[in-house]
């Protein structure tokens, strides 16, 4: 991979990660729910579940939705049911205290495994295959990999830590239950792209 390639792969996937969307919302929502320490499990889950998701598109993944079309309607009813599912924990998390003695962030399993009916994960994915592995040459892919791990680590610490100093402010029931309300209606909204697409 050029330099030119590597430093263009590099801009593009610091700014797709920092960015937000279903994974980000939900850091800052566990964040200010859970605190840095318990959000740990779900940040690694993104970082290391995410590049490994590019790794499988990358190799051959992609390869079965391409021969299987109907498996993109079904990825596409997975990922609107989990992300409902999602939204609606978030609209009822306890407050901090109650959530420290029963509430539960995503686990590094669930986390990981919810990248594979992330809408955003999807389209990074395959935006970064497209644009810099485009022949799918496994040095190549790892490349962007590795790039997006550096990516997801940043990001993810960086919304967690922002969910975690909101705790201050969000130490008012009232405030928190706002909050956790529009976390849910913001992390629906990452769907209307997904439910009624751009037609170019």
């Amino acid at each position: 991979m050029t330099y030119d390639l590597l430093s263009a792969l590099v801009a593009f996937a610091f700014v797709t990660s920092l960015t937000p969307g279903p994974n980000n919302l939900m850091l800052v929502a566990s964040g200010a729910n859970f605190g840095f320490r318990r959000t740990v499990p779900h940040m690694l889950g993104i970082a290391l579940g995410f590049p490994s998701m590019i790794v499988l598109v990358g190799v051959g993944a992609m390869e079965i939705f391409d021969r299987w079309s109907a498996s993109y309607s079904i990825l596409k009813v997975l990922s609107v049911v989990y992300l409902l599912y999602l939204a609606w924990i978030i609209a009822n998390a306890a407050p901090p205290k109650e959530a420290q003695a029963k509430g539960k962030p995503l686990t590094f399993v669930q986390s990981a495994a919810f990248q594979w009916v992330n809408p955003k994960a999807w389209s990074m994915a395959l935006s970064a295959i497209t644009l810099y592995a485009a022949s799918r040459d496994l040095v190549a892919v790892l490349w962007v990999a590795g790039v997006y791990m550096s990516a997801t680590f940043v990001s993810t610490t960086s919304w967690t830590i922002l969910g975690q100093q909101m705790r201050r402010f969000l130490g008012n029931a009232a405030r928190l239950r706002v909050f956790n309300l529009v976390m849910a209606v913001l992390l629906l909204a990452t769907l209307i792209p997904v439910l009624w697409p751009v037609e170019s």
